[in-house]
């Protein structure tokens, strides 16, 4: 049964995209059939395995609207197991486009329902907003992981995305539940780091992953060389925690709304 899990948070900068590229290298390399489906007119998630957006013909844009699939979309990223539907910045007007669409916050799910059973995890990185890419993408996925900076305000972010989420599984995604939270960028040096870690730990319990990801020099070079940390720098403090992100991650039970499926994807 494949997982369907969107990267999210309501904050910006703090680590979706990173953390969604190198889950999905880290899974693939144990031999897991992964795709990563960039819902973020940024194109990160492109840039970082090496693809250039600007050169692509089919973007997740066209999926959308409607006038591609997405298996037209899919791009091999060169390493085995691992690939991506790309999004570029033309994806910001989507949004605008799909006001009046019929279903509009269903788009995505409906277009990943052909593909659905050709991977083991389909991973969805979402923009730091709940518009409509975000909703497309809790609409579409059963799981949510929670990239979480190891900074002042962690919690406060933390809030205004599970209130989000009630939303979004009140209206539309009654299965969608929130699986895993990722304290990311932890830097041992300062005790307000190790603190922030507590105080998540303490409010959402063993949702929160053992492994944290360090805040490290390799990770931010990767993205600028278009490789995941574990094939640029495989055997640094990043790549490592990745590694063993992807093995506790693959190990945690799929929530029982996620292993029953899902209303009207695998149809």
């Amino acid at each position: 049964m494949s997982r369907v899990i969107a990267v999210t948070n309501q904050k910006g900068g703090v680590g979706k995209t990173t953390t969604a590229v190198n889950l999905c290298a880290a899974l693939a390399e144990l031999g897991q059939r992964t795709l990563l489906v960039d819902m973020d007119p940024q194109g990160n998630a492109a840039t970082g395995v090496g693809i250039d957006p600007r050169g692509l013909g089919t973007s997740m844009y066209q999926v959308l609207l409607g006038s591609a699939d997405l298996s037209d979309c899919i791009q091999a990223t060169g390493i085995d197991n691992f690939a991506i539907a790309p999004a570029r910045l033309e994806m910001s007007g989507a949004e605008i486009e799909l006001v009046s669409a019929f279903s509009r916050e269903l788009k995505l799910r409906h277009a990943i329902a052909p593909i659905v059973d050709r991977y083991d995890y389909i991973f969805i990185d979402c923009p730091p907003s709940l518009g409509l890419l975000t909703v497309n993408a809790l609409s579409a996925a059963v799981e949510i992981l929670v990239p979480v900076q190891c900074e002042y305000y962690a919690l406060e972010g933390l809030g205004q995305l599970l209130h989000n989420v009630d939303m979004v599984r009140d209206g539309l995604n009654p299965a969608l539940v929130i699986s895993a939270i990722v304290m990311v960028m932890f830097d041992a040096r300062t005790r307000l780091a190790a603190e922030v870690v507590a105080d998540v730990r303490r409010h959402f319990g063993d949702r929160v992953c053992r492994v944290v990801i360090p805040r490290t020099v390799r990770l931010s070079e990767a993205p600028s060389v278009g490789q995941p940390v574990t094939v640029y720098a495989p055997t640094s403090r990043g790549a490592i925690a990745y590694h063993e992100l992807a093995r506790e991650f693959h190990q945690l039970s799929p929530p029982a709304s996620a292993s029953g499926g899902r209303e009207g994807t695998t149809a």
